[in-house]
């Protein structure tokens, strides 16, 4: 092992031991008369009091902190958590697929918040053995959110405003619902990627998206979560409408080369539709502006069938 390296690998031993040393003996006591939830892994996580310096592993979680009143106590995020406008001067501690130790153990955390599916799974351990407390989120449906939402407040200690965030969105989600599920269906092909070409199944919060504004996966049916579709395969299925997320914020990019297929549905109608990613791809409570767009643009592509009255 080169030099340098054993130099920073005895850095964040020392300061990993330094930090353990230094955990409030007051942990022991949460068992007793402490805080309680259980997280997306089935897992009790339990605090003596609520969280003040919390690290937050990916964008949707830290949007998810500050939607419960919590932003204040995250003393450490990771790259591209950029909602709201004060999640960016939050310091950085890796990506959400890797982290720096160091820096995270040096902002002394009594709380980590992790992506059960997405944040580095040896390392979340090793912090684990140290003795930090991780909470893992894994929202799979609407209310997945809104639990997260409840959760997140009562580790931090803004249970009332949490309860007003979850109601909220259970009640945006609830009226939309109620006004396009039963709509006629929809053939939907949903793009999360470019290259390679890469959609959801209807196990996916996206693919419930669908199902709620009254659409009809065209993919819904495969075992993969994420699946990867040939673009053959999309032709021949002929969606009714492509909805994409596209590159960035206000890139829809990814649509332009479906142009080019005039015989297709889709592209015949018109029915190219772009939703901001952070929308529809985030699990926050902004997935219901995401969805209302989603159900409108599946109203319109309803409008415009041959036989829609005019």
């Amino acid at each position: 092992m080169p030099a340098g390296a054993r130099s920073a690998r005895r850095s964040v031993s020392w300061l990993a031991l330094t930090l353990w040393l230094c955990l409030p003996f007051a942990q022991a006591g949460a068992l007793e008369r402490g805080i309680a939830v259980v997280d997306d892994r089935g897992r009790t996580v339990q605090l003596a009091e609520p969280a003040e310096r919390i690290v937050s592993l990916t964008p949707h979680l830290t949007e998810l902190l500050f939607a419960v009143g919590s932003g204040e106590r995250i003393v450490a995020t990771v790259a591209h958590a950029d909602f709201p406008a004060a999640a960016r001067e939050i310091p950085r501690v890796g990506t959400a697929t890797q982290l720096d130790l160091e820096r995270l153990l040096a902002v002394r955390p009594d709380l980590i918040i992790a992506w059960d599916s997405g944040s580095p799974r040896a390392q979340l351990e090793r912090l684990e053995r140290l003795g930090l407390t991780v909470y893992y989120s894994e929202p799979s449906d609407f209310q997945g959110i809104a639990d997260d939402l409840r959760r997140l407040g009562r580790l931090s200690g803004h249970e009332g405003l949490a309860e007003r965030a979850a109601q909220d969105f259970e009640d945006e989600i609830d009226a939309l619902r109620a006004r396009y599920s039963d709509r006629p269906p929809v053939d939907v092909f949903y793009q999360v990627w470019d290259q390679p070409l890469m959609t959801v199944n209807d196990a996916h919060l996206i693919g419930k998206v669908i199902r709620l504004c009254g659409g009809r996966n065209i993919f819904g049916q495969l075992e993969t979560l994420v699946p990867r579709p040939g673009k053959e395969t999309v032709l021949a299925a002929d969606p009714e409408a492509i909805v994409s997320g596209g590159p960035g914020e206000d890139r829809p990019d990814w649509l332009q080369p479906w142009e080019k297929w005039t015989d297709l549905t889709a592209v015949r109608r018109g029915n190219l539709f772009f939703i901001p990613p952070s929308l529809i791809q985030r699990h926050t409570p902004r997935i219901a502006e995401g969805t209302r767009m989603l159900c409108e643009a599946l109203e319109t592509a309803r409008a415009r069938r041959p036989e829609a009255p005019q």
